[in-house]
């Protein structure tokens, strides 16, 4: 199965001032990606081609980084995972800006079963937070901002361990010892 997965964001606002939010990857003031809602994106060295790293288990390595202008990963994790995801930006003759990221995938298994189910909600949901992150960053406001589906939320809350229906624990006491051997 094969995935191409796009979100862009036009913003009025120089090339130059898009590409200076690619530069902040990864490091402490990185002002594109969502941090404090989702798992930070780390890497064994600062943004450069050959840094290892990722965001929570989604694993990858830097495959190309053109400083202001573009950023390409390579996925080695989730197993199933065959392609790459990118940053890149173009600027519009109106004096407009767009901040493209793009998804290609080839999916083996048993990513063809988890992708649909897991990962394209989540990266849909974290993609378009980031991109509220570097509209509200360039503009100083969102026109739109992104709303969670009620699935990711749920998604959310399982994977987090804060889960909406838990059952209640049985509070009578064993009999004896051996009851609860």
């Amino acid at each position: 199965m094969r995935v191409w997965n796009r979100h862009s964001r036009i913003v009025a606002v120089s090339p130059e001032r898009v590409g200076a939010l690619i530069d902040t990857l990864s490091d402490d003031g990185d002002r594109l990606w969502p941090v404090g809602t989702w798992p930070p994106m780390r890497f064994d060295r600062t943004l450069g081609v050959g840094a290892v790293g990722g965001h929570g288990p989604v694993r990858y390595s830097v495959e190309s980084y053109e400083p202001g202008k573009s950023v390409r990963f390579r996925f080695t994790a989730p197993r199933g995972f065959d392609g790459f995801h990118e940053f890149t930006l173009r600027a519009r003759g109106t004096g407009e800006t767009e901040l493209e990221h793009l998804m290609v995938l080839r999916l083996r298994h048993p990513a063809w079963f988890t992708y649909p189910l897991l990962w394209r909600p989540m990266h849909d949901a974290l993609l378009e937070d980031g991109l509220d992150r570097a509209e509200r960053e360039l503009t100083g406001t969102v026109r739109t901002p992104a709303r969670w589906s009620p699935y990711v939320r749920l998604l959310r809350n399982l994977i987090s361990g804060n889960r909406p229906f838990r059952f209640k624990k049985n509070k009578v006491p064993p009999m004896s010892t051996t009851a609860i051997r």
